[in-house]
């Protein structure tokens, strides 16, 4: 029977951990597993919670910080130096497993010694809402190429995955280390391309694997300052992966440029919205502007920066109201030019 550490990280989250508990112990059916809860310093009962938890079941530990040392470092200290499972998985607090997913994730695993680690479908929902009906019957899985697999995330500029639902091989995950400090909010990212380098990916099919709660305390920013703060913070995650896998990595200039262009695209598009949006008094453009001139100082040869220039020409206060004006003109041009380019072809 394959072993599995959970690592449950928790601040302030003591009322969710019940039920996250549960959901590790008691809807894994046929698979070995325990858990750390490390609660990090939290100024209210989350400690003894988590200790009234460990005093009913002898799977459950519990460490408590005196001080709080944060996400990054409570995520390695169990992964690094309490883990020693076959598999490890990172859950916190106020997310949840759906019934029988570790049991298909260690599945995977087992059949394939060359899988670094598995993720499938999560499930969000919001908090204080019903949890969402989820699929606990798979059909099946799939195994990626890792370096197919790195290759996707580097062409399309983001990650796949939420966190929850993925499984890891412990060997490997002490081997490529631990989570960065330098990246607080694309850390998750990172790690997952760092192991991708080394290993396989696989993936559960049909069944949904986690459930993430979307709450305000979550870390991810939606705000319009946040999202350049996650363009930059991907780009370093990138560049960290293209830094630290470099013997592993004969395609990396390739790679390198693919991100590159793609995050000043993702810049550009936010600037040129906010146009469409009437929001350009809150949204950085100029800043977003020179973010995508260090990705790609070609950027003004990029369409999404042409559709900036237009919309500046137009003014911030008339393009919402010329916006869709604006879009049907762009298409009908992207028609004529596929019209002159089939033309074009019959003519040959």
């Amino acid at each position: 029977m394959s072993t599995l550490s959970v690592v449950v990280p928790c601040y302030k989250y003591g009322h969710f951990l019940a039920d996250c508990v549960h959901s590790i112990l008691d809807e894994q059916e046929g698979l070995d597993v325990r858990v750390l809860i490390i609660d990090d310093a939290s100024p209210d009962d989350s400690a003894d919670r988590a200790r009234e938890l460990a005093a009913a079941d002898p799977r459950i530990e519990v460490r408590v910080h005196e001080r709080n040392q944060g996400h990054i470092a409570t995520y390695n200290e169990g992964l690094l130096e309490w883990a020693d499972s076959d598999y490890v998985a990172l859950l916190s607090a106020d997310d949840r497993l759906v019934p029988g997913a570790l049991v298909r994730a260690a599945a995977v695993l087992d059949a394939n010694p060359g899988v670094g680690f598995v993720y499938g479908r999560p499930l969000r929902f919001q908090h204080g809402g019903p949890l969402p009906r989820a699929r606990t019957r798979g059909s099946g899985s799939v195994v990626y190429p890792g370096h197919w697999w790195l290759d996707r995330r580097f062409r399309e500029g983001t990650g796949c995955i939420t966190s929850p639902e993925v499984v890891v091989r412990t060997s490997l995950q002490r081997a490529v280390g631990g989570y960065d400090p330098d990246l607080p909010h694309a850390g998750d990212i990172e790690m997952w391309m760092r192991l991708a380098a080394r290993a396989d990916v696989g993936y559960v099919r049909g069944a949904d694997q986690a459930y993430y709660r979307v709450h305000g305390d979550n870390m991810s920013t939606t705000d319009f300052g946040g999202q350049l703060d996650d363009l930059r913070q991907r780009r370093i995650a990138f560049e960290s992966v293209l830094d630290k896998c470099a013997d592993l990595l004969p395609q990396a200039d390739r790679l390198s440029a693919q991100v590159h262009i793609r995050l000043a695209r993702f810049a550009l598009r936010r600037a040129y919205r906010a146009y469409d949006r009437g929001r350009t008094a809150v949204v950085p453009v100029d800043e977003l502007v020179a973010f995508a001139e260090e990705c790609l100082p070609g950027f003004a040869a990029l369409p999404e920066y042409r559709a900036l220039r237009l919309r500046q020409r137009i003014g911030a206060g008339t393009m919402p109201y010329l916006q869709p004006l604006v879009l049907s003109a762009v298409a009908e041009r992207g028609r004529e030019w596929f019209w002159w380019q089939s033309w074009k072809r019959r003519g040959i």
